[in-house]
C-alpha cells in the first residue's frame, strides 16, 4: 500500500520491523487514566491488533499489530478516548475521528502526587494536564515529566524537561526546642542544610533543596511551609540516547508554576528558530548543545515573570558521557 510515512508517523501511528503492521501510541497525559477507557483500549487490541498492549516508559499505551490499512477504522475507535481525555481537559483537538493530529511530543508523565503519596507537595496530574493544554498537539520531539517531591520517582532527570516539587520551610524560633530532630534528619536524609547557632536552627538556603524533610520530623511545628505559594525545580535537558547521554540539570530553584507553563511554551518557539531542519527530527538537548546555554536562556525567558524567591542557574555543565571514548577501554584478547 502506498504511505505517506510522515503524516502516518504525525497520526501517532509507529513503522514497525513488520511489512503493513503498526502500532498505535495512545496519550495518558499525567498517567492518570479512567478505568472505563481500557475497555476501548481492550476492543482495539483484540479486533484489530494482536490481543497486547504494551505500557510504555512514558505511562502510555502501544496498541500492537495493527494493519496499516484498519487505521481509519482504529482511529474512529479510539475517538471517545481522545475526547474524554484531550478535549476533556481542554485540548484543541479537531476532529476525534481522524485520530491524533501530533506525535511529536511526547506525553507527559508524572507520580501519583499528593491525592495518594504523603510526600508530594502538588496535584501532579493536574499540572500534567495543564502542560499537556499548552504544548499538544505539537510536532517537535520534547520529553517532560512531573514529581511531586525531590525523591523523583518519575525519573524527572532524564527529561528535557523535569518538575520538582518543592517546600518552602518557614521557621518559627519561639516554638523551636532545641530538639536537633530537623538538623540530624536534614544530615541523614537530605543536604545537610540546618545547623545550630545560639540554640537556635539556621537553614542554609543554598544547600535546601525543599524536601521537607525538616517539617515532617519536627514535634512542636516550629517548621512548617508556605502554603501562599507553590514551588518547583525546574531540570533541564536531560537524556539517553546515542550521544552524549546525560542527566538533566537545575535550570530553576523556587520557581512558580505559571514560569514553568510559559517556559515551556517560549521552548517551542526556540526550536522552531533553531532546529536543524535537515534531520527527520532533533532533539531539544542537542539544540542547546548548538546554541549554547545562554541562547536558550534567552529565548526561553522572553517576558516569563520570575518571582522573588526564584533562583536561576548562571551556567550549566550537564553531567554525562561520551560514547567516543574507545582510549579509555582495553580489549581482553590484547592483554
Amino acid at each position: 500500500m502506498s504511505l505517506n510515512v510522515k503524516e502516518f508517523k504525525k497520526n501517532a501511528y509507529r513503522i514497525t520491523k513488520e511489512r503493513n503492521i503498526t502500532a498505535l501510541r495512545v496519550r495518558v497525559p499525567g498517567g492518570h487514566l479512567e478505568a472505563k477507557y481500557l475497555t476501548i483500549l481492550q476492543q482495539i487490541a483484540e479486533e484489530y491488533g494482536d490481543g497486547n498492549l504494551h505500557i510504555t516508559t512514558r505511562q502510555g499505551f502501544e496498541i500492537t499489530g495493527i494493519p496499516m490499512d484498519k487505521v481509519e477504522e482504529v482511529n474512529k475507535k479510539v475517538a471517545p478516548l481522545i475526547e474524554g481525555m484531550e478535549k476533556g481537559i481542554g485540548v484543541e483537538i479537531g476532529n476525534p475521528e481522524d485520530g491524533y493530529p501530533a506525535a511529536g511530543t511526547r506525553n507527559v508523565s508524572a507520580c501519583i502526587g499528593n491525592k495518594v503519596c504523603r510526600y508530594a507537595k502538588y496535584d501532579t496530574t493536574k499540572l500534567a494536564q495543564r502542560i499537556e493544554r499548552n504544548i499538544f498537539p505539537n510536532d517537535f520531539h520534547v520529553k517532560i515529566a512531573v514529581s511531586g517531591c525531590q525523591n523523583d520517582c518519575i525519573k524527572a532527570h532524564m527529561q528535557d524537561y523535569g518538575v520538582l516539587g518543592m517546600d518552602l520551610p518557614v521557621y518559627d524560633a519561639y516554638r523551636c526546642i532545641s530538639c536537633g530532630a530537623c538538623v540530624k534528619n536534614c544530615k541523614k536524609r537530605a543536604t545537610g542544610a540546618l545547623k545550630f547557632e545560639n540554640y537556635k536552627v539556621v537553614r542554609d538556603e543554598d544547600k535546601c533543596i525543599g524536601c521537607g524533610e525538616c517539617i515532617s520530623k519536627c514535634p512542636t511545628n516550629a517548621w512548617t511551609r508556605d502554603t501562599s505559594k507553590k514551588y518547583y525545580k525546574l531540570l533541564i535537558m536531560g537524556r539517553t540516547g546515542k550521544r552524549n547521554p546525560r542527566l538533566a540539570m537545575p535550570f530553576l530553584e523556587w520557581v512558580t508554576e505559571d514560569a514553568i507553563i510559559d517556559i515551556i511554551n517560549n521552548t517551542y518557539h526556540y526550536i522552531n528558530k533553531y532546529i536543524d531542519r535537515s534531520l527527520a527530527k532533533e532533539h531539544v538537548g542537542y539544540i542547546v548543545d548548538r546554541t549554547g546555554f545562554q541562547t536558550y536562556k534567552e529565548e526561553v525567558l522572553k517576558g516569563v515573570e520570575l518571582n522573588p524567591e526564584c533562583r536561576i542557574a548562571e551556567h550549566i555543565d550537564w553531567p554525562g558521557y561520551k560514547t567516543n571514548t574507545s582510549n579509555n577501554f582495553t580489549k581482553v584478547g590484547d592483554k
